[in-house]
């Protein structure tokens, strides 16, 4: 079997290929710390536009997964507070970190890819009494929990939160006259007393729909055998959400069954976008090779080698 056989030769174009492909996902996951390092986004409810955008979270497009133990979770509420250090800091179209979390932990649903929105922490707590109850605040890993704090926002050592996003004294969310249908102008919590700490989310696409239910008109989000998804515990996140790889995923969700919605969810340009990338990854080794060749052709080297096999020959052909 020689160089020249066709089995041998797809053989190993095939073996180099693969070689490439995991050089490039060892290199994803040493920058990133997660593994897998890219997921696909299948629904809009992170979706800033119709048609889609790069730079934000649309259907179809793949997202680098950075490992949450290597990276501070940064919310909404600390990002558009002027008093925070991370004031100003934004991430895929808005201020704040996007999280990819299970729901109540439960590894058998579809993880969410949503925006942090603030984040609760506890301060003051108590022991439970002699029945493991709680006479006062909220019971939560052995301890009662009294008040609460949400960082980047006023709201310090509180028994229950009360928040409006107004802009004033918190950052501004706009819920554009809809909440839920709702019409509100503004996100906002109203006497809320969390069953846990963690992390309340929302995706930028749902209107003010936030997944924990905390907002007035809030339906809020299930998993599949706990009911509500209660406020996000660290080690529920899966990873903090880096750049986006656009259209890319939209090949993956052409393929997908079970509970995944597809493609409907997928901006109709992604699906020419996706096109004409492909078509350049394509189209570019038959424009690059010939420009290559002619720049080989005329460089130095080559128009040495040439003048010295033209005068090889010549001396063949005197000999001769």
């Amino acid at each position: 079997m020689g160089d020249s056989d066709p089995i041998r030769t797809l053989v190993r174009e095939i073996f180099l290929a693969a070689g490439m492909i995991a050089l490039l996902v060892l290199a994803m996951w040493a920058h990133t710390g997660s593994m897998p390092p890219l997921v696909v986004v299948e629904s809009n409810s992170m979706q800033h536009d119709s048609s889609g955008e790069v730079g934000t979270i649309d259907a179809g497009d793949l997202v680098l997964v950075h490992a949450p133990d290597q990276n501070k979770i940064i919310t909404f509420a600390e990002a558009t507070y002027p008093g925070s250090e991370n004031f100003g800091y934004e991430s895929l179209g808005m201020e704040g970190d996007v999280i990819i979390y299970e729901r109540n932990g439960e590894t058998d649903s579809t993880p969410i890819i949503h925006r942090a929105l603030f984040k609760i922490n506890k301060e003051q707590t108590t022991h439970m009494n002699e029945e493991g109850e709680c006479s006062e605040g909220v019971a939560w890993n052995d301890e009662c929990i009294i008040t609460w704090t949400v960082p980047g926002t006023k709201q310090v050592d509180v028994e229950s939160l009360n928040l409006v996003f107004d802009g004033n004294g918190v950052g501004a969310y706009a819920c554009g006259g809809v909440a839920a249908q709702h019409g509100s102008e503004w996100f906002g919590v109203e006497n809320y007393t969390p069953p846990n700490p963690g992390y309340i989310t929302l995706g930028d696409n749902n209107d003010c729909n936030d997944d924990q239910g905390v907002f007035e008109f809030a339906k809020g989000l299930s998993s599949m055998h706990s009911g509500m998804i209660r406020p996000i515990q660290e080690n529920w996140v899966i990873g903090i959400s880096g750049a986006e790889i656009p259209w890319l995923g939209t090949v993956k969700l052409m393929v997908s069954g079970g509970d995944s919605p597809g493609v409907s969810q997928v901006p109709g340009l992604s699906f020419l976008f996706l096109i004409l990338f492909v078509g350049a990854i394509l189209a570019t080794p038959l424009v690059v090779e010939p420009v290559i060749n002619r720049i080989l052709r005329n460089s130095p080297e080559m128009v040495a080698a040439e003048r010295e096999k033209a005068i090889a020959l010549i001396h063949i052909s005197e000999e001769e």
